[in-house]
């Protein structure tokens, strides 16, 4: 095995050969050896923490059939719930199934094949106890859509061979992206564009259902822009027909009972439960009553109905075959991809978590996708087509008491009957009460004005963004609706990254209060867990809301504290730093002006101050030392390390011939510290010191917890023994003691041990970086010791 020493000869050795700077004015340290010095992340650690171990790999595997996890588990209390679940949305998923498939432009049995495959196959891969797979509305009217494009094109291609290439198309894209584990995606898709696409798309179907629900003769078509449906709509209702007696009193039923159940739910509380069945079941009861009245009607005119009626529906799986799939019918709806994935997607998983938050459990969106794609991959075998999650049955599942996914089983029992037993009742089924059935489901999908004010108290912007989302599906397309929602919002996250506003801090002191009492400093004797009377950081500019009248100081003149609010990367880099720069030189004035006394000498771009404003501009404190607090800032980048460097140039060059001591507080990320300390950042500016001037520490100590460290040395040989860049940073060090700055002579033993308790205590951040700091205290204490104001 390669010793540390072996790995540093190496190391440096390829260091010379390839010219590389390993960092000569690295802070060098000299102590007794119980000084931490804090090792440098290495390339080595980042790959082993991105290797996944035996276990994680086992472990991946694994939670590919989640339904292990609970089966072993399963009791007759859970088979009781899941019947009744099963059973109840089984009663909805039938007439729904068969009425979303008319949505899609495919005869009614596909709506039951596919609505037999979700429910049977999803529960495999569920993490979700909630959610009902299957036809969804605006999912079918996509593919109506779709089927419509590609026979302009294709007219030979018929509409189930497209709609069951598309279900795998979809499926196998989905799957493959849950295989990545890439679920992480649709948090990307916010909340205001969700809720657009729904609302949207629920207007959208509801204004292709009405013609269908009135009988209206007239022909036009209901796949256009919703204003237009609407429109041709109120032009031809002098031709609505018998259907809509049997439509608009079909949907006033739907609404009667719901009304009605709900009613009696609040005034008999006892009765809840039954009365919510009685409501669950509205939509199987209006549909078998209207059957009823449709037999009665045209039993003995089969050919010549008085309204249109469902038709003939084939007993069994006749349509279950391999699926027909060719690069022409993939390519004819390729560009129509992108937005059935992200349909299929978008509302599967914000269902599937919003019910997983109400009942108290957690989805993996990634396995979700993993359900979703294998239910869309193996559904057209049996006829199925694009299916995903619900959010009406997913409401009366949960609420029916389900317990475990195995309630799909139920239902895809109760399918499956439907499919043999009842296809002869089917064939009476008015048309018009199915589009009933279709207005009344996705109506509760309609965002209310009342979340749309929420939204707006919230956020104005993610409002407006709703707003937009559904105008632009009412007046256009749901696919051009859903492509805008989703970059308007990427654009307002982008822009507000990068114009992301720092604030510069003003120190202020403060006193916890109990009650209404103010602590003194007996209560403060007396109860040491509160620290009654300390120093806060807050923003100068009051944007946080504090109350404007308390006194907020400026810490030191020529020091400033500069709080960072979204992060520190390429976007907003410059737009920090400009900010930065404008402040300080507006506050301050340079360190030698004496050079440019002359009008004809200033830069073109600083003409100075006017002669009135002389004796202001001269009681500026000159520039000494920039504090950064990086509380909100995770990684860096080279673009803003780059950046950072370019404004310490610069502001060197105003602060002339002194050097401005750049501090950093509340770095929380050592690749953060190893990206600042490459760029020299962290360390003191050897220019700035007089020769008389000896720059003293500050230190933050606390308990120390096992034993202490016997060697800064010893502790970076254990922690990157045998790594090609723990030698460069050894070597770092080794050149480093050349330097003349040596700010410890030796780290005093009043460090570690409390004087007279025994209690060890030891320094929290390294001691070879000491201009990183645990906190703002620290970190101005150490710039004004820096200039001789604070004295320990």
């Amino acid at each position: 095995m390669m010793t540390g020493r072996t790995s540093t000869k190496i190391s440096h050795a390829l260091a010379t050969a390839l010219r590389l700077d390993l960092g000569s004015e690295s802070y060098s340290v000299k102590g007794d050896g119980h000084a931490y010095v804090e090792p440098d992340p290495t390339t080595g650690e980042w790959i082993k923490s991105q290797t996944p171990t035996a276990k994680q790999v086992g472990r991946y595997f694994y939670n590919f059939f989640p339904f292990i996890h609970w089966i072993g588990y399963y009791n007759l209390q859970w088979l009781i719930g899941d019947l009744i679940a099963g059973v109840t949305v089984g009663a909805v998923v039938i007439p729904q199934g068969m009425a979303y498939a008319e949505l899609a432009t495919l005869p009614p049995e596909y709506g039951l094949y596919s609505s037999f495959m979700g429910v049977l196959i999803y529960w495999f891969f569920a993490t979700s106890k909630d959610i009902t797979i299957g036809p969804v509305a605006v999912m079918s009217t996509l593919v109506g859509t779709i089927i419509l494009k590609t026979q302009e094109e294709h007219p030979e291609l018929e509409g189930p061979v497209i709609a069951s290439a598309l279900a795998i198309i979809c499926g196998a894209i989905v799957t493959g992206l849950g295989f990545l584990r890439l679920g992480f995606i649709v948090d990307f898709i916010p909340l205001p564009a969700i809720m657009a696409f729904m609302t949207g798309s629920a207007i959208n179907v509801c204004a292709g259902q009405v013609p269908t629900l009135l009988g209206e003769k007239a022909k036009f078509s209901t796949r256009g822009a919703t204003y237009k449906v609407i429109i041709n709509t109120l032009k031809h209702l002098p031709s609505a027909q018998m259907d809509a007696a049997m439509g608009m009193t079909a949907l006033a039923v739907l609404y009667a009972i719901r009304w009605g159940c709900n009613y009696g739910a609040r005034k008999h509380p006892a009765r809840a439960k039954t009365f919510f069945f009685l409501s669950t079941l509205r939509t199987a009861f209006v549909i078998l009553f209207y059957v009823m009245i449709s037999a009665a009607v045209n039993l003995h005119r089969r050919d010549d109905p008085a309204f249109k009626i469902l038709g003939t529906v084939p007993r069994g799986f006749k349509h279950a075959k391999v699926p027909e799939l060719n690069k022409e019918i993939i390519s004819a709806f390729a560009n129509e991809l992108p937005a059935a994935v992200i349909v299929l997607l978008i509302e599967h998983i914000a269902i599937s978590k919003s019910f997983g938050r109400v009942n108290n459990y957690t989805i993996d969106p990634s396995q979700e996708f993993i359900a979703i794609g294998i239910t869309n991959l193996l559904g057209p075998f049996l006829g199925g087509y694009p299916a995903t999650g619900s959010f009406s049955r997913t409401a009366i599942k949960s609420k029916s008491g389900v317990r475990t996914p195995l309630a799909g089983v139920i239902t895809a029992i109760v399918v499956l009957l439907a499919i043999y037993a009842l296809p002869a009742v089917f064939f009476y089924i008015p048309k018009a009460a199915l589009s009933a059935v279709i207005i009344h489901a996705v109506g509760d999908l309609i965002t209310p004005p009342n979340t749309t004010y929420q939204f707006w108290r919230v956020s104005p912007i993610d409002a407006l963004i709703f707003l937009m989302g559904v105008i632009v599906i009412i007046f256009s397309t749901i696919e051009i609706g859903i492509y805008c929602t989703i970059c308007v919002s990427a654009a307002v996250l982008l822009f507000r990254l990068a114009k992301a506003k720092g604030h510069f801090l003003g120190a202020a002191r403060i006193h916890s209060v109990i009650g209404d009492h103010i602590l003194d400093d007996a209560a403060t004797l007396s109860n040491a867990r509160f620290d009654s009377d300390r120093t806060v950081y807050l923003p100068i500019s009051r944007a946080d809301g504090s109350n404007p009248g308390i006194k907020i100081e400026q810490p030191s003149p020529g020091i400033f504290i500069f709080r960072l609010s979204e992060g520190l990367n390429y976007p907003n880099a410059n737009h920090y730093t400009d900010y930065l720069v404008q402040h300080i030189f507006e506050t301050t004035r340079p360190s030698n002006d004496k050079s440019i006394e002359r009008a004809g000498d200033r830069p073109w771009n600083d003409p100075g101050p006017k002669a009135k404003d002389q004796r202001a501009f001269q009681a500026r404190p000159t520039l000494r030392a920039v504090i950064l607090d990086f509380s909100a800032v995770n990684n860096v980048d080279v673009t803003s390390v780059q950046t950072l460097i370019d404004v310490r140039n610069q502001l060197d060059r105003y602060a002339a011939p002194h050097r401005v001591q750049w501090h950093f507080a509340h770095i929380h990320n050592r690749w953060t510290k190893r990206a600042l300390a490459a760029a020299g950042f962290g360390y003191p500016t050897p220019e700035y010191l007089a020769a008389t001037h000896k720059w003293k520490p500050i230190f933050s100590v606390a308990e120390l917890h096992g034993d202490p460290f016997t060697s800064a040395d010893k502790r970076l040989s254990e922690d990157a023994s045998g790594d090609v860049e723990s030698g460069l940073q050894k070597e770092a060090a080794a050149r480093s003691t050349e330097s003349d700055i040596e700010p410890v002579d030796k780290v005093s033993e009043e460090t570690h041990i409390k004087r007279g308790s025994g209690v060890k205590k030891a320094i929290v951040a390294g001691v070879n970086r000491p201009f990183f700091h645990v906190d703002l205290t620290s970190a101005l204490q150490s710039a004004m010791s820096g200039s001789g104001e604070y004295q320990r």
